[in-house]
């Protein structure tokens, strides 16, 4: 078009060539185009300069990017400036700088209002840092201007609640959202999962089949893995099979899930299939992770290390991380193993040149306090890089007490109670210590001191599922809707207990 026939492009023509630039990641080319535009004066033409922040957005160059948007006059920017300043902000993970950016718009006295995308961009800002209270003002600004709470901008909102721990909240817009897809459905049960609360989580997922929605991989990921964290089987093996039947894709994210929650509910022989059946090209380090620690925690050590060693062969397709050498220092932690577990430890930052967080130190104390070298343990603490946490003294507690170092446990716990003050882990932990020794004048002086400063006790939880339903049992709780029936079987049981004549020949 230059070269040939002397044309140049004008305002229509230079967006088309910026995304063009941008999809192919020519930033190069894209610099080159920039200063063409002032050859040409379109310097200040607003539609030719939005397309440019948004290439240097796309291409990474947020600096550049944010001069270009400094440079467009208040008074011109739109709300496409605006919206290309808060994305390329959002994709570069700079999701402050993207909200400060939102922040200065509303400021603003000039006629451009957020509409519906500048306001999801936001959301999507606050959801991945935990930004509420904006999050909230975002939801008053939908309100105020009486936007209409669609598919898109609802399931925005109850992400971003979602991801808060607003759970309240995020259940209260999903239920004024009309015609809900599965977008909204998936936010909600990943917002269940996220927070812990797996049996709504799955609850929520029953309610999804009855309303005949039909799920995609990342909904039934979701409800997978909630299911393994539950210990929900049966519920699981459902899960599994009705996708199967009803020919839902299987990605790696989903046989990721399937993995880990046969392994949590202790079908690891169900785990181990479908991890052989993928290709050693089509696994990550998620699947191998996750293979490892779901072995570890079954008690199959030798395995878990095993599998590490064909990981560490696989000719570096994959490398472990920081998670796959917890799943490896915890099978040496259950199995005893002392000297591997100290291998590895160093192996993990020379070889792999990864930096160790307080988990891996907890593992290396477990692994200690298991093999009853508390002494080297309470030397390996005090030689951390880093302040030990709640985990790693309740760990030195755990292990002193079940070797009867009652001056270890009572010092471990000191430490917990002034990390911890209000809690009532580690007073119960010495408690059970000094039960240990029959201590009972301390055991009853614990007792009174908790009493005293009004701590209480947190109450025992049990599950059980039956006919994929998880039904949850705290102590003293008389909530459940067959309690009466319950209690009606627990009398009849005891009853023939009590009718049994004891023999002493039997």
């Amino acid at each position: 078009m230059r070269r040939r026939f002397g044309l140049f492009p004008d305002r229509h023509s230079f967006p088309f060539l910026f995304k063009a630039c941008a999809r192919l990641s020519l930033s190069h080319k894209g610099q080159e185009l920039h200063s063409l535009t002032f050859k040409l004066g379109l310097q200040h033409d607003v539609f030719v300069q939005n397309a440019l922040l948004s290439m240097y957005s796309f291409c990474g160059l947020l600096h550049n990017s944010r001069q270009v948007f400094d440079e467009i006059p208040l008074s011109l920017r739109d709300v496409v400036s605006w919206n290309s300043m808060v994305s390329g902000y959002i994709q570069g993970r700079c999701h402050w700088d993207a909200l400060k950016v939102f922040d200065e718009m509303l400021k603003c006295d000039v006629n451009t209002r957020p509409d519906e995308v500048t306001l999801i961009n936001a959301l999507t800002a606050c959801a991945r840092i935990g930004f509420l209270d904006m999050g909230r003002k975002i939801h008053g600004v939908l309100v105020r201007n009486e936007f209409v709470v669609d598919v898109i901008l609802g399931s925005s909102l109850v992400d971003m609640y979602a991801k808060c721990g607003q759970m309240e909240h995020a259940r209260k817009v999903f239920d004024t959202i009309p015609d809900k897809n599965v977008v909204c459905w998936t936010c909600l049960i990943a917002g269940y999962a996220h927070s812990h609360l797996f049996k709504e989580s799955i609850e929520l997922f029953r309610e999804m089949q009855a309303r005949g929605i039909t799920a995609d991989a990342a909904t039934i990921a979701c409800v997978i893995s909630s299911c393994g964290h539950s210990g929900a089987l049966d519920q699981g093996r459902w899960v599994h099979t009705h996708c199967e039947r009803s020919g839902i894709h299987f990605n790696l994210s989903v046989k990721n899930a399937l993995i880990d929650m046969y392994s949590k509910c202790g079908d690891i022989q169900r785990a181990l299939k479908i991890f052989h059946a993928l290709n050693l090209t089509e696994r990550d380090v998620f699947s191998w992770t996750t293979m490892i620690t779901g072995l570890a925690m079954n008690g199959l050590s030798d395995e878990a290390l095993n599998l590490f060693s064909q990981m560490e062969m696989s000719g570096g397709i994959v490398r472990p991380n920081e998670v796959t050498f917890l799943g490896v220092l915890s099978a040496c932690s259950h199995a005893g193993l002392v000297d591997k577990g100290f291998h590895y430890f160093n192996q993990m930052t020379q070889s792999y040149n990864l930096k160790p967080r307080i988990e891996h130190y907890g593992c290396m104390v477990d692994l200690l306090g298991r093999a009853n070298l508390l002494a080297e343990a309470e030397k390996f603490v005090s030689a951390m890089p880093i302040q030990p946490d709640v985990v790693i003294w309740r760990s030195l507690l755990f292990a002193s007490g079940s070797h009867g170092n009652i001056e270890l446990a009572e010092f471990s716990a000191k430490r917990i109670e002034e990390l911890e003050p209000k809690k009532c882990g580690a007073r119960v932990l010495l408690s059970n210590v000094y039960a240990s020794a029959s201590r009972w004048s301390d055991v009853k002086n614990m007792r009174k001191s908790m009493a005293l400063q009004r701590i209480q006790k947190l109450p025992g939880c049990s599950f059980i599922e039956i006919d994929g339903v998880v039904h949850e049992f705290f102590v003293a709780d008389d909530s459940h809707c067959q309690m009466d029936f319950i209690y009606e079987m627990i009398i009849r049981i005891n009853k023939v207990i009590q009718a049994e004549v004891f023999d002493p020949e039997i």
